[in-house]
C-alpha cells in the first residue's frame, strides 16, 4: 500500500528537520501543534506517523496521553504499532506494558532513549489530576482527545515540563472540536483571532484542520462514506435556504446538517440547538451549603453516575461537580465509589433500580430513591432552570451533557431521551430541597398578597 499524507500534514513533518546544534542551527516555527477536524479525518492516524518517524529516525522521547487513557495494551499501543509496521520499524522496537522504546544503540532505557511512553492524565479516583513525574528528557507531548481535558492550566503545566536540550520540543493537541467555550477555542482561537478552520503558522502555533475530503478515497469504508453524503446534501440544502425560513425546514434536515457541519466537517459548536438548561457556566465547585448527591444507575451501554450539588439559594445559584461516569460497574464499585465520594451523606438516586438501592444500603450506603411520577422530569428542570448552574472544570461529561441535551417537545416540556445520565443525576440530588424552597416562597407571597 502506497501511504500518501494529505497535504496539509507537510508542516509536522518538516518540523522535524531542524536539529539543534551546529553553525547552521534555526529555531523551528512552531512549538505547539493543533489538529482539529471531524469523523475519518487522518489526524490521528498521521500524527501517529509523524511521530514514529520522530522516535525513529530523530531521537525524540515522546509522552503520549489521553485525559483518561485505561488499558494501553488493548488499544493505543497496537494502534501505534500498526504505524511503526507501515514505516518497516516494526523490529527495532521493544513493546512494553505502557511504553515502545528504541531498541538499537543503548543496552538500558534511559533519558535519552528514542520512546513512546504512554500515559493517562487523570487519576483512576476519576476526579484528581495524575501527578506525572519523571517527566524529565520527553522532548514531545501529545495530547490526544484534547477535548477532554477540562482546562489549560493543567495542559500548560505539563507543556512547561517538556524541556529536552538536545532536541527541540513539541507540543501536539489532538481534538474532535466541541463548544467554543472550550479552553482550546478560547486560548489558541478566539484570543488569538484564529478563524475556525484555518491551516497555517501563527505566533509559534501550527494550525491544521482536514476532513475526510483531505485524504485517499480508500481511506474511508463505503458505508461511511454513504453516510456522509446523505448528510452533506441536507448540509447544503440548510445553508441555501434562506435564514428566515430555515426554521420550517424538516427536522430531518436541520439534524443532518448539524451533524455534517459538526461530526463530518469538525466545526465548533456555539451550542446545540434547543438546549435545555441555557445558564450555565464553568466555575470552581463551591461548598456553600452542605453538599448533596445524586445517582442516576446504568451498566453495559448507560453509564452509572454520581454527582455533587451545593445549592446557593441567596444567589440563585447551584454548584456542580461530577464525581462518577463508568460503565460496566458491579454492585460493589457503586457501593466503594458512593463512600468514597459521599460519606455518610445522603445519595438520592434512580428509584427505578429499587433492589440495587436496597443492596447498596444494606452495605452501608446512605442511599434513597427519589419521588417520581407524571411530570417529575419537567418539574425537576424547571427546578433547575431558576438557578445559574457553576459547573466544575473536571466535569468533562456533563459539561458534554449540557451542550446536547435538548428538548423534544418544549411546549410540553419533554426533553430528548439522551445525554442525560449526569443531568438526571443532578435532578436527583437537588429536587427535593429546591421543592422544598419553591413550596416555602409560594408560602410567603400568599402571606404577602393575603
Amino acid at each position: 500500500m502506497v501511504l500518501e499524507i494529505p497535504n496539509k500534514f507537510e508542516p509536522l513533518f518538516e518540523w522535524l528537520q531542524y536539529k539543534r546544534g551546529g553553525k547552521d542551527e534555526s529555531k523551528p516555527p512552531f512549538s505547539v501543534a493543533i489538529l482539529t477536524g471531524g469523523r475519518n479525518s487522518f489526524k490521528s492516524f498521521t500524527a501517529s506517523v509523524m511521530l514514529a518517524e520522530a522516535v525513529s529516525s530523530f531521537s525524540h522521547r515522546i509522552l503520549y496521553t489521553r485525559y483518561t487513557m485505561t488499558s494501553t495494551e488493548d488499544s493505543v499501543i497496537p494502534e501505534f504499532k500498526e504505524k511503526l509496521d507501515l514505516l518497516n520499524y516494526g523490529d527495532r522496537f521493544n513493546i512494553n506494558k505502557d511504553r515502545i522504546i528504541y531498541k538499537e544503540g543503548e543496552k538500558e532505557e534511559s533519558e535519552t532513549t528514542p520512546k513512546v511512553v504512554f500515559k493517562g492524565i487523570k487519576t483512576s479516583a476519576g476526579n484528581q489530576t495524575a501527578n506525572l513525574k519523571s517527566l524529565k528528557g520527553f522532548s514531545i507531548f501529545v495530547l490526544e482527545e484534547a477535548e477532554e481535558m477540562p482546562s489549560f492550566s493543567e495542559w500548560d503545566k505539563i507543556r512547561k515540563s517538556i524541556r529536552a536540550k538536545d532536541v527541540f520540543n513539541l507540543c501536539i493537541l489532538i481534538l474532535n472540536p466541541t463548544t467554543k467555550e472550550h479552553w482550546v477555542h478560547k486560548e489558541f482561537f478566539e484570543e488569538r483571532g484564529i478563524p475556525d478552520g484555518w491551516n497555517g503558522v501563527k505566533d509559534g502555533v501550527c494550525y491544521i484542520h482536514t476532513t475526510y475530503k483531505d485524504g485517499q478515497r480508500d481511506w474511508t469504508a463505503d458505508h461511511i462514506m454513504e453516510d456522509f453524503e446523505k448528510t452533506e446534501d441536507a448540509y447544503h440544502q440548510y445553508l441555501s435556504t434562506p435564514m428566515k425560513e430555515r426554521d420550517s425546514l424538516p427536522e430531518k434536515i436541520k439534524k443532518w446538517h448539524n451533524y455534517y457541519a459538526h461530526s463530518v466537517l469538525g466545526g465548533w459548536l456555539d451550542k446545540a440547538e434547543g438546549v435545555v438548561f441555557t445558564d450555565w457556566i464553568i466555575g470552581d465547585y463551591q461548598e456553600i451549603n452542605s453538599t448533596l448527591h445524586g445517582q442516576d444507575f446504568g451498566f453495559s451501554v448507560d453509564p452509572t453516575t454520581l454527582v455533587s450539588a451545593s445549592i446557593d439559594k441567596a444567589r440563585k445559584k447551584i454548584y456542580l461537580r461530577e464525581e462518577l461516569y463508568k460503565t460496566h460497574l458491579t454492585t460493589t464499585d457503586i457501593y466503594e465509589a458512593n463512600k468514597r465520594v459521599a460519606g455518610t451523606r445522603k445519595v438520592y438516586a434512580d428509584s427505578a433500580e429499587s433492589r440495587l438501592i436496597e443492596e447498596l444500603r444494606k452495605r452501608g450506603n446512605n442511599i434513597e430513591a427519589v419521588e417520581k411520577g407524571p411530570g417529575s422530569i419537567s418539574a425537576g428542570i424547571a427546578l433547575m432552570q431558576d438557578y445559574q448552574l457553576v459547573i466544575d472544570p473536571g466535569s468533562i461529561n456533563l459539561i458534554k451533557e449540557l451542550n446536547n441535551y435538548v428538548w423534544s417537545d418544549k411546549k410540553s416540556g419533554v426533553p430528548v431521551d439522551a445525554y442525560n445520565h449526569l443531568i438526571d443525576a443532578c435532578r436527583y440530588a437537588c429536587y427535593k430541597e429546591l421543592k422544598t424552597t419553591r413550596n416555602v416562597d409560594l408560602k410567603k407571597l400568599g402571606r404577602m398578597l393575603g
